[in-house]
């Protein structure tokens, strides 16, 4: 019985390599590709296709529901569960009722960001096949590393490391899928 691979990955020197060969293989048609970088690259991203537009919305729809429970439930506690007849003034009186309802949309829209990016990111994920990978930590260190996993409908071990190996990585290695 052979065991299955997630992918074979090379390593590289710099970040222009990487990016280089991002583009080389979106271009020979892989497309089931990862990256790892020891520091954001912007570049990279694009070539990746990697959009994190939908953070942003997450924030403002948490916010804008959060600020509306704490307006709503001001509104009915002072104006209409038990109402205050205090001096004359309204029952409800709205500019009382912002600062609070401001503080709990910053509240709610932070934490739907944290909440959404570790769903988005799929994290925490204590364990990886690229940990796997000799040499793999340094990765956070000064190396870059680009993965083609199997699952990639053009997937061939032979050909994915004879088309990495063309592009002058430091290695080429195939990465063992978890058991």
């Amino acid at each position: 019985m052979t065991q299955q691979s997630y992918g074979i990955m090379a390593e590289f020197k710099n970040p222009e390599a990487l990016i280089e060969a991002v583009r080389m293989a979106k271009r020979t048609g892989y497309t089931k590709l990862d990256a790892f970088s020891p520091f954001p690259l912007p570049d990279l991203a694009r070539e990746l296709g990697v959009r994190t537009s939908v953070i942003p919305w997450i924030a403002f729809v948490a916010g804008l529901i959060g600020a509306a429970i704490q307006y709503g439930s001001q509104y009915w506690m002072n104006a209409v569960d038990y109402p205050l007849n205090v001096g004359g003034r309204p029952l409800d009186s709205w500019p009382a009722f912002i600062p609070a309802s401001l503080i709990v949309a910053i509240l709610w829209a932070g934490a739907a960001t944290l909440i959404g990016l570790l769903l988005i990111l799929r994290l925490p994920r204590l364990h990886h096949p690229v940990f796997a990978v000799p040499e793999f930590e340094r990765a956070s260190e000064d190396r870059f590393f680009l993965c083609i996993m199997q699952n990639d409908p053009m997937f061939d071990s032979v050909t994915v490391r004879e088309f990495l190996g063309a592009l002058s990585p430091l290695a080429v290695q195939e990465v063992p899928a978890c058991g």
